[in-house]
């Protein structure tokens, strides 16, 4: 009867483990369907993003879909960033570690900046130069 206390621990942890791999497993199917309408999306635990033609649309990720969507243009961005713990960083010269991790987006017109979460520094950093192009792009044709 001790060893079946001593293996308890064991097989509730291996449950709870198999019921967290299950609710990822369903919010990356349901990225999978939402993402087949952009150009390119990218997903991680943080958020879900998104682009298509000149449209960023981002938001959280759930087992159901992504929830809490904003969607913006690039054509109103005048500038992109990478930050790290709150300070911006430069792309060739990339910290190892962070706690926080975003891009922002600062617009033309006043408005409040929208910073998309990344869990990956060298992802955020692949996003930042792509998106910083396009903006570019965009520019260089107005």
């Amino acid at each position: 009867m001790e060893r079946g206390l001593l293996w308890l621990p064991l097989l509730v942890a291996f449950f709870w483990l198999a019921w967290q791999g299950t609710k990822e497993y369903q919010k990356v199917e349901a990225y999978r369907l939402w993402a087949e309408q952009f150009d390119k999306a990218k997903y991680d635990i943080y958020a879900v993003m998104g682009k298509k033609g000149d449209n960023i649309t981002w938001g959280k990720p759930t087992t159901k879909g992504p929830i809490k969507l904003e969607t913006f243009s690039l054509v109103h961005v005048s500038q992109i960033y990478l930050l790290v713990d709150d300070k911006k960083v430069e792309i060739d010269n990339l910290p190892t570690k962070g706690r926080a991790i975003e891009i922002e987006f600062l617009f033309s017109e006043p408005a409040n900046p929208v910073r998309v979460p990344f869990t990956e520094i060298p992802l955020a950093s692949e996003w930042c130069k792509y998106l910083q192009r396009e903006l570019h792009h965009l520019q260089q044709g107005n």
